[in-house]
């Protein structure tokens, strides 16, 4: 019988998970007793995703802020640091701020302006415009910048970022400066010990402040990239894709995790003769229209997946067949023809005029925006997502 549903997404409960416990037995098990509870099934390239968070926290990939401190002090001198472009966010660079400011006597801290990398605005470009600002050039003291635009609180979380960071700075007992600027050369002319907290532009960050003479460049992904005395670490994303745990604590992006999501796959394959890929993920690739917010804070969305999911969608463009190639057709005869166009496809369809509007992204950029937006990240209590029917088609 010709199935009437297409993709179908299911957060899936799942104990809390602690420090040591098995993720691959618990994400297993917990998608058994869903399906035996909900009368589903498990199909062929059925896709598991699991949040990082659960990964990491059963790794106990933790960090203290002391530890940050001496991890900052010991690569960047302890002394007067430029921390440059950080995104404004309580939960995803408050704390990290606090071991930096802990491990140095002055702070430097230049913000990018009118928001920060991910969208969160300080400003808007109406009251640059208002103001007479060119955001590419000029550079603003804090004391010209509340002269001219005043307060300015978060959308939607209500906190001034500038008076918030500014004061955490100094409550760790070090001086701090704030400056407002987009150029990466400024914060030379303040400090050659440099900090940049950038996430997705941070290669060309460093790259341009080396050979601008910078005696000391380190990226967020610098620090704490291998333990000390027991802590948690990451040694490719150091601190980004960190969240806060307290406030003395963050919780770091899961360190190698690949064969969590092989586990997954091999014990599904193992208790029920299907093939299903398996993906951690972390934040979704989006963009928030109202507040202009672009969801991902994480360095990657997926950190480890299994091979079936390499690659982007190669998709025909139903409507583009329907009005171009077929548009004289009608009911049955026009179903039959774009089933047998579907079918009949071969290799990729790059560049050809009819994936013209499908979208030409990573699938685990896809997937895990999917499953980050099923999840939430509050209290739904569903770190693992099941996709069924993903990779299915009109012929299906």
């Amino acid at each position: 019988m010709e199935r009437k549903v297409g993709t179908v997404v299911r957060g899936i409960r799942c104990p809390i998970i602690r420090e040591g416990d098995d993720v691959a037995a618990i994400v297993v098990d917990s998608v058994m007793a869903a399906a035996q509870a909900e009368g589903f099934q498990l199909r062929d390239r059925d896709v598991i995703s699991v949040t990082e968070s659960i990964v990491a926290r059963a790794q106990g990939n933790y960090v203290s802020v002391d530890t940050i401190a001496a991890d900052v002090r010991k690569k960047l001198g302890g002394e007067t640091i430029g921390v440059i472009f950080p995104i404004l966010s309580r939960n995803r660079f408050s704390v990290c701020l606090k071991g930096i400011a802990r491990g140095a006597k002055k702070i430097i801290l230049m913000l990018s302006y009118p928001s920060d990398e991910v969208g969160n605005a300080l400003l808007t470009y109406d009251q640059l415009d208002a103001a007479g600002i060119n955001p590419y050039s000029d550079v603003l003291t804090l004391e010209q910048y509340r002269e001219l635009f005043g307060e300015n609180k978060h959308e939607f979380t209500g906190v001034d970022y500038v008076a918030y960071y500014g004061n955490l700075i100094r409550d760790e007992g070090a001086e701090v400066e704030i400056i407002f600027a987009n150029q990466v050369k400024t914060i030379l002319n303040y400090t050659d010990c440099v900090l940049n907290c950038d996430i997705h532009s941070r290669a060309r960050t460093k790259r341009l402040l080396k050979a601008a003479g910078a005696k000391i460049v380190c990226g967020l992904d610098d620090i704490m990239t291998e333990a000390i005395d027991g802590s948690g670490y990451n040694s490719r994303y150091g601190l980004l894709g960190s969240n806060k745990s307290t406030t003395e604590q963050v919780k770091l992006f899961p360190r190698e995790c690949q064969g969590t999501v092989e586990a997954i796959q091999s014990k599904i394959m193992e208790l029920t003769g299907k093939h299903v890929e398996v993906m951690v993920y972390g934040d979704g690739a989006f963009k928030d229209p109202q507040g202009k917010i672009w969801e991902l804070a994480d360095p990657v969305v997926s950190p480890a997946f299994t091979p079936g999911l390499i690659g982007t969608p190669n998709e025909l463009k139903l409507k583009y067949l329907a009005d171009n190639d077929f548009k004289d057709l009608s009911g049955k005869a026009l179903q039959e023809a774009i089933s047998k166009r579907i079918k009949e496809k071969n290799g990729s369809l790059v560049g050809s005029m009819v994936s013209q509007g499908t979208t030409p992204r990573q699938l685990t950029d896809l997937i895990g925006s999917l499953c980050d937006l099923t999840s939430g990240s509050g209290d739904k209590g569903t770190p693992v997502v099941l996709v069924q029917g993903y990779f299915d088609n009109f012929t299906d």
